[in-house]
């Protein structure tokens, strides 16, 4: 019977007030505490927070359960900022908190940001002696991972006593949140020692952290260990998860075996499948089974559209490009979602389609900084590195905040542009370090290049120099910003420096090497730098990096070699290294090697008016005027016409 009042109070307010009045005369001070807790519950099950609050007023006597009911009130109603306030007047009234209420008013801290708040609170506890309490120091873990603390939250998780599958799961979400990866899967380790149960949403967190981490065998082992313990096939969450894990590594046979056992095909379960074809690069299957999707009822979300315009965006295609901005006006996702605007505006401006992608941004409602971005990387990939540096002129202007990535881009136009100076990049240079932008690898790699194309290597190698870890990609910056400068001892410097941090270069660092040894006629290092591609670094090395080598060698005189080489390595088809062989051939005047580079380029491009005036020269220079003259009457003949140059400039 109790009960069922219960019920009927919750459903139907009314029938409360008559009976809490009712018993108002009829209980002593303790019996009417309690009857008014379970009033301002019921208040608040029901949705009446304002009834609530008005009966905790007007209580003459309250105790620490009352308290604690109308904190969780404010805090279930999404109103943190009230529920702390009234923690703080609950302790300046003298009311000792209980477990429950220093673990709801941590989780108010660490969900909402109150990070400062949080740490007072901890020192709250403390004082009570509530540190033992395994709820607590949950949610004391959690603040300090989502606060960014992770040595003081590992320091607070070693000293608790005892932990179980909640408190872990506080430590991998920070974790995921930080983007510590590489900790998600060594703290796992301490789980097992723990005794503590896999269960779905630990699942799920390191699961992220595999995907993240490219950790392909310890995620294959998490799997096994959830089929163990029935989490695949009676979880869809779990399921999705490795359908995201397996779509990241590549695997799609196994993401969509990971589908199949999901029992309950719900939305997010197609939308996983859709994204995993779509970010594979496997269009026309995403597309398919995003029709199939519709088949069954299953209304598209956000996720799946953008997967798939950011697969239209990778592969160019222009035409289900429109066709799915069509779906996207028509179920109002255009207007309605930035993350769809966004990949909108990116895919027309990977297809050159650059007037679509500003006319989407005129629409945004809201010029947010995902928008801007987007623009601002189509317009870079379509060229116009003027309205880049407009744009992000105008975010700084707007207030419209920017983040690496904006300043990147505004740094690259700027870099590739006609207008760049060294005004224009101390500028931009001085914004990011008062935004704190300039440690970020983007930012600073970007500095880097637009510093030594101005030929100001000393601001390039400071910059370098300020990185606290530099990796691949910032190595190769700076060697290219020697290179770039003539400067290739520096650059074979730095690819020690390289070898003697643990970093393994890439065909990209390689042929900045060779383009600095090129530029400072460093044979002997080139030739060595060029061999160690293939042993020990196990590199194949492409036409650029037999272009450098041809160049390097027949800049040197060493045209017998770079014959050789061109002949031998399987770009010797290209007519532009034979070009260029033949330009060397002039320059050192060698007429043995030079007739046989000019009969290949003639065969190779018999019809291009620029080989035959090439070859012309190259006779008329070595002294062989009857063979100059034919070959200018070859391509007067076949009325071959060298193309006239354009300028802007006025």
């Amino acid at each position: 019977m109790p009960k069922l009042l219960g019920v009927l109070c919750r459903k139907v307010p009314a029938i409360f007030r008559r009976l809490h009045l009712d018993s108002y005369y009829k209980t002593d001070i303790s019996e009417l505490i309690f009857l008014n807790n379970r009033a301002i519950d019921n208040h608040i099950r029901s949705g009446s927070l304002a009834s609530a609050h008005q009966l905790f007023d007007e209580m003459s006597l309250r105790d620490v359960v009352s308290w604690n009911l109308l904190i969780s009130g404010y805090k279930r109603y999404g109103m943190p900022v009230k529920a702390f306030e009234l923690y703080s007047e609950m302790v300046f009234q003298g009311f000792s908190e209980s477990p429950s209420t220093c673990s709801s008013v941590m989780s108010i801290c660490s969900n909402n940001g109150f990070y400062f708040e949080g740490i007072q609170v901890h020192c709250r506890v403390i004082s009570l002696g509530f540190c033992g309490n395994l709820y607590i120091g949950g949610s004391i873990v959690d603040l300090y991972m989502q606060s960014g603390f992770v040595d003081d939250g590992l320091k607070f998780l070693d000293e608790m006593p005892e932990r179980n599958d909640g408190v872990w799961n506080s430590v991998f979400r920070g974790f995921c949140k930080l983007g510590l990866w590489d900790e998600v899967i060594r703290q796992y380790s301490r789980v097992k020692f723990d005794g503590v149960v896999l269960k779905d949403l630990m699942v799920c967190y390191l699961l992220q952290g595999c995907c993240n981490g490219n950790f392909v065998i310890q995620g294959e082992q998490l799997h096994c260990h959830a089929l163990k313990a029935g989490l695949v096939e009676s979880n869809r969450f779990v399921a999705n998860a490795l359908v995201d894990f397996y779509s990241a590594c590549g695997t799609l046979i196994d993401a969509l075996k990971s589908f199949e056992v999901i029992p309950y095909n719900a939305v997010i379960s197609w939308n996983s499948i859709v994204s995993a074809y779509a970010n594979s690069g496997v269009l026309f299957d995403a597309l398919e089974c995003f029709v199939r999707m519709q088949y069954w009822s299953m209304k598209p979300s956000v996720r799946s559209l953008v997967a798939l315009l950011n697969s239209c965006s990778k592969s160019r295609n222009l035409v289900v490009g429109r066709q799915l901005h069509c779906f996207a006006l028509k179920l109002g996702f255009d207007c309605g979602s930035i993350h769809v605007q966004s990949a909108l505006i990116d895919m027309y401006g990977k297809c050159y389609e650059i007037e679509s992608s500003f006319n989407i941004y005129e629409e945004c409602f809201y010029k947010t900084r995902e928008c801007c971005n987007a623009l601002l990387t189509s317009m870079l990939h379509c060229t116009c590195a003027e309205e880049v540096v407009e744009l992000f002129k105008f975010m700084v202007d707007e207030g419209i905040e920017f983040d690496e990535f904006s300043l990147s881009t505004a740094l690259k136009a700027l870099s590739g542009s006609s207008f760049v100076s060294l005004t224009s990049c101390t500028l931009l240079h001085s914004l990011a370090i008062k935004n704190g932008l300039e440690s970020h690898i983007v930012v600073s790699c970007s500095l880097i290049d637009v510093y030594s194309k101005l030929g100001q290597v000393d601001h390039s190698h400071s910059i370098f120099e300020g990185l606290r870890s530099p990796n691949v990609v910032s190595f190769t910056s700076i060697i290219n910003g020697y290179a770039r400068n003539g400067l290739g001892r520096e650059c074979l410097k730095l690819l020690k420096m390289m070898f003697r941090k643990g970093l393994e270069p890439d065909r990209v660092t390689f042929l900045c090497v060779l383009t600095g040894c090129n530029h400072s006629g460093l044979v002997e290092e080139g030739r060595r730098v060029f061999e160690s591609m293939k042993s020990p670094h196990g590199i194949e090395p492409d036409q650029r990096h037999y272009s450098c080598m041809v160049d390097l060698l027949g800049r040197a005189g060493l045209v017998y070699e770079a014959e050789e080489l061109l002949k031998l390595s399987f770009v010797k088809d290209d007519s532009f290294m034979w070009s260029s062989l033949l330009r060397s051939c002039r320059m050192h005047k060698n007429k043995v090697v030079g007739q046989r580079v000019a009969k290949r380029l003639m065969e190779l491009e018999p019809e291009n008016s620029a080989a035959c005036l090439q070859v012309s020269n190259f006779y008329h220079e070595v002294g062989d005027s009857e063979l100059s003259m034919q070959y200018r009457e070859i391509g007067m003949a076949r009325h071959l016409v060298r193309e006239i140059g354009h300028s802007f400039i006025v």
